[in-house]
This record gives C-alpha cells, structure tokens and sequence, in this order.
C-alpha cells in the first residue's frame, strides 16, 4: 500500500526540498499559511493556519495519513525571545495537537526539533544527552520533544545541525541565501568564530526525512555533517569556494543586550546513530557544498 504523507511547513527551506525530492509514488499534502508554487502530480496544497485547530483535524480526517513530518514552526531565535506567547502557541500548542492526531489515527510523526536544544557548554553531543535550553525558542522545542516522547510509539524527533543549501522556493532560514546576497553586493557577513557547529546540507537531511518515512526507526536522531566548524571558518570555506573576498567574513559576537538571544556555544552533534540507522550517507562539508553548488538550479551564486 502506498503511504500518504502529510507535511506541515510546505512552502518552507526545508519542508520544500523535501517534497521536490519525494519518490513520485509518494501521495503527499503540504500545509502552508502562504500559497506556495511547487507543483508534481503525486503534490497536492492547503493553505491553512496550523492554530486553526478544527481545520486542521478537518483536513487531517480526511487524508487519513501514513506519516506527518512536522517542519513548520517559528525558527528566529530571537523572534521566540520577543513574542513568547506566540511562539508557544506555534512550536508547543500545535505540536500537542498533532501528537494527538497522529495517536487517535495511528499515523508515525517525524518532528523536527533543534541542536539549540543543549547549553553548548560541551559540544559533540549524542542522542542520550540531556537537553539544557538557554533561549525560549529551544525550549518550546524540548516542550515539544517531551510531549511527543509521552504521547506516541511511532515518532522521530530529528535534531538537525545548523542546515545549509539554496531554497526551493523562498530563502526562508536559509543563511546560505541570506549570505550569498550580501557578499554579491559587497556586504560584510558576520559569523561569530565563537558558534561552533556541524553543519548538514539540506540535500541530504531531505534525503534522510524521506527514508525515515518509509522506515521503521523510532526514536530521537541527530542528523549532521561529518564535519565541525565554527560559523566564521564555515563562511569563510564558503566565500572562497564561490569566489567571494573572505575578508568580507567577519567575526562579530552582538552583544546580548542588543536583542539577540543568547545562542549556546558547542551545539555540535555526534551523527553515529544516523550512520548506524540510515542508508543516506552524511557528509563532510566541502562535499556537501559540491553538491549544493551542483544542484544550484536557477539560483545564481
């Protein structure tokens, strides 16, 4: 029987990429708030506000789904810092929802949460590291882990590492993107030397959602590269790949006073597990930026 797929967060970074490169027997329905472009036979789309509760077990009643993978949420860290309120109700209140949809109908749900989930005060983290917040964002997510851990058998929480590729169809959290512009118009990017981070291509975190789809694994998985870099070695490796002056890489750390929430220091992740439990291999970084470049489609780099 083939599965049917439900995914929130459609017109996103990274639930985008995932459904441009779903298998074409895959039936799959993405939720977004905004209209979205991407079409493909086995694609069908429903704008739709995730807080619209009854819309949403409307809509959910009547796919009847095999897997929901939940991408949707509000990811600007400092965002989360200044509207609490709402950030609660989209990355905790609507998770608690599909747990108990997923429940009732018997559907396997794959959440992705956050490497922002520890302290950072060590880096290198596996699985069965405890959780240790230090910004409201990653505590709605480990809010949300928790009531998903408590509420279903069939679930993976995904802990991708800070994610680099080109959008699909918007720049949503795509830093890449967001990089790539300035450095064309000559503008300095700060990346602090201070964040350290194992970077994963969304080509290949996209390639192990969808595995996780057809398979059978339960459980929390890190999934990142090979590699661990600080963001301003990182940048620097990606400016002069594309040709771009490193010196317009800068390290800059803004003072916490100036709005940004705080951002733990090491949140590097142990990727074993993935290696163990998953046929798509991870990569170390300069292959997985090859691979960016190579599928870059119609984005100019």
């Amino acid at each position: 029987m083939e599965k049917k797929l439900l995914l929130t967060g459609g017109g996103g970074f990274v639930g985008a990429t995932i459904l441009a490169r779903a298998p074409p027997g895959l039936e799959m329905l993405a939720i977004d708030q905004h209209g979205v472009a991407l079409e493909r036979k086995n694609l069908s789309w429903q704008q739709l506000e995730l807080r619209d509760s009854r819309a949403v077990q409307a809509l959910f009643l009547t796919l009847d789904p095999h897997v929901v993978v939940h991408t949707a949420a509000i990811s600007d860290i400092d965002y989360c810092e200044a509207n609490k309120d709402l950030a609660e109700a989209v990355n905790v209140d609507v998770t608690r929802h599909l747990v108990e949809l997923c429940r009732n109908k018997g559907a396997r749900l794959i959440f992705f949460s956050s490497d922002s989930v520890f302290n950072g005060q060590k880096g290198n983290y596996r699985e069965t590291d405890e959780p240790d917040p230090i910004n409201f964002y990653a505590r709605t997510k480990v809010k949300a882990e928790k009531i998903i851990m408590a509420g279903l058998t069939d679930w993976v929480v995904i802990r991708p590492s800070l994610i680099m590729g080109l959008p699909v169809l918007e720049a949503g959290n795509s830093f890449l993107w967001r990089m790539i512009r300035s450095l064309k118009a000559g503008k300095q990017v700060a990346f602090p030397k201070a964040e350290i981070r194992s970077p994963v291509d969304v080509i290949t975190l996209s390639q192990a959602v969808l595995e996780l789809v057809e398979g059978e694994y339960a459980g929390i998985l890190h999934l990142s590269g090979n590699d661990t870099l600080s963001r301003f070695a990182m940048a620097r490796r990606i400016a002069r790949s594309l040709g771009y002056p490193e010196e317009l890489v800068v390290d800059t750390m803004p003072p916490i006073a100036s709005g940004r929430a705080p951002r733990p220091a090491n949140v590097s992740l142990d990727n074993s597990r993935a290696k163990e439990v998953l046929k798509t291999p991870m990569k170390g970084f300069d292959e997985a930026l090859r691979m960016i470049i190579e599928n870059r489609g119609n984005n100019e780099l």
